[in-house]
């Protein structure tokens, strides 16, 4: 279409709101932005249908709160670094994929640790969303840098629209530091994000230590080296009661003390990948460097802890570290390889494929962790985002549950292609996103999906104008 209509229908999915608990087929009329209403009468909003709107039969389809990613490195600013991603080129993808927001971590060049920087940031993530991309948030640097030293000025940055706070890339090593930061971030009522690797334990590691890794001939990183500065975080934050969050979890040891304070009352959460959900560190046989990240693959016993962790409600959001690099950073040999693996637009269907097809949750709870969850952490429920509601935003995002499709990185919109699942089939996707009332993904896939009126049938989504 030539100019975005502002009125869309969507016309007979399955509207799965977890935060309200509301699942039924119903349709939704959006207008200017806003969700006007949601109708579990069959067809009751055809009516809606005029000239100039637009009409989404969705039939077969999940229509759900827009997904939200709390943990992305869209690589922006990045002065003197090589050309792995921008915000505009990440928010887009994140788009494709079904992500209506993402945050984006503060491991940039100059690092994201200023009001000033924050603003650039901004102004990029504004423009990107207008260009047709999801929205994106910052969250800043905890220190000065990122050195783990001087602390940032928590009050301003939080004025100036931080959702979080974290060193990603790095943790707060030393003990007074981390102790101040989330004595800052109690006062400023943020999220401290935590990057749990101690730096001594992990000097020159490059995978998990394993059989693999010593036939491999490589140094092989210890889980105890994530438990135990999470461990020393808890037991600092005991005292103070910060909102804490570790990323990136790998290892059962650290989901044993994420459990243990929990239970003692704490406000920690954490956060799983699609990758430590699915694979072990024998993927990284052959020195396979797409398969090298921080932290890295671990062992089928740790994959299986991660998701009891998940069925249990230890682990409640769901995040890709998108991580993108470019080819010469892979095609390399595995010690000098960078770490990371993107993410954005495969990690619907790979979560499902952890989650979903091993029975671990249903869509519901497994929806929760990619929208309220992630939306609560970071401040963005307050907002309306992470929940479908009458007269709050329209970010929606349309699931095909069913859609088979390989994974080919080469057509994803980052400017890397630094995939470990590149060439796996699997199922589900996100057909269709809706940012701001606007669809900013799916037309062109509705549209193949079409079939002569009157022969529709669940597994596929007609689209029409008027």
């Amino acid at each position: 279409m030539d100019q975005a209509p502002t009125k869309i229908v969507l016309r007979g999915g399955r509207v799965i709101d977890p935060a309200s608990g509301f699942d039924a087929s119903a349709d939704i009329l959006i207008e200017d932005g806003r969700i006007i209403e949601i109708q579990t009468k069959p067809g009751s909003l055809s009516g809606q249908h005029q000239p100039g709107s637009l009409l989404l039969d969705v039939e077969g389809c999940l229509v759900t709160p827009g997904l939200i990613d709390p943990h992305v490195h869209l690589r922006e600013p990045s002065v003197g670094q090589l050309h792995t991603e921008t915000i505009a080129s990440g928010s887009r993808g994140a788009a494709c994929g079904g992500f209506t927001t993402v945050c984006c971590m503060p491991n940039t060049s100059p690092a994201l640790d200023c009001v000033d920087v924050l603003e650039l940031v901004q102004q990029q993530a504004t423009k990107a969303m207008l260009a047709g991309g999801s929205r994106v948030f910052a969250v800043v640097c905890a220190t000065l840098g990122r050195k783990g030293a001087a602390t940032v000025d928590f009050s301003a940055l939080s004025d100036a629209g931080a959702v979080g706070f974290s060193d990603d890339g790095d943790a707060v090593a030393q003990d007074e530091v981390m102790a101040k930061v989330l004595r800052e971030v109690k006062k400023v009522d943020r999220v401290f994000m935590q990057h749990c690797q101690d730096p001594v334990m992990t000097i020159g590691s490059v995978m998990n230590t394993s059989p693999t890794a010593t036939r491999l001939g490589l140094i092989g990183w210890p889980p105890e080296a994530e438990s135990t500065l999470l461990e020393r975080d808890l037991k600092l934050n005991a005292e103070i009661g910060a909102n804490y969050h570790a990323q990136h979890l790998s290892s059962r040891l650290s989901i044993a003390a994420l459990r243990e304070a929990q239970s003692a009352g704490q406000n920690a959460t954490g956060e799983a990948s699609p990758h430590h959900l699915l694979l072990t560190d024998e993927f990284c046989d052959g020195y396979n460097t797409q398969a090298k990240i921080n932290p890295p693959l671990r062992s089928a016993e740790d994959v299986e802890a991660l998701r009891t962790a998940i069925a249990q409600g230890v682990i409640t959001v769901l995040a890709t570290d998108h991580a993108p690099h470019p080819p010469q950073t892979k095609d390399t040999d595995f010690a000098s390889a960078a770490f990371g693996t993107i993410g954005l637009e495969c990690a619907l269907p790979l979560y499902a494929q952890a989650l979903i097809e091993t029975g671990v949750l249903n869509w519901p709870q497994m929806l929760a962790m990619m929208t309220i969850n992630p939306a609560r952490l970071v401040g963005l429920d307050d907002r309306g985002f992470g929940t479908l509601q009458v007269g709050g935003t329209a970010d929606i995002t349309i699931i095909d549950p069913e859609m088979k499709w390989k994974i080919d990185p080469n057509a994803f919109h980052s400017p890397c292609n630094n995939s470990m699942f590149a060439g796996f089939s699997v199922k589900s996707r996100a057909v269709a996103t809706i940012v701001a009332g606007r669809l900013v993904h799916g037309e062109e896939a509705l549209m193949g999906r079409n079939r002569p009126t009157g022969s529709a049938t669940s597994d596929q989504t007609p689209i029409s104008h008027a």
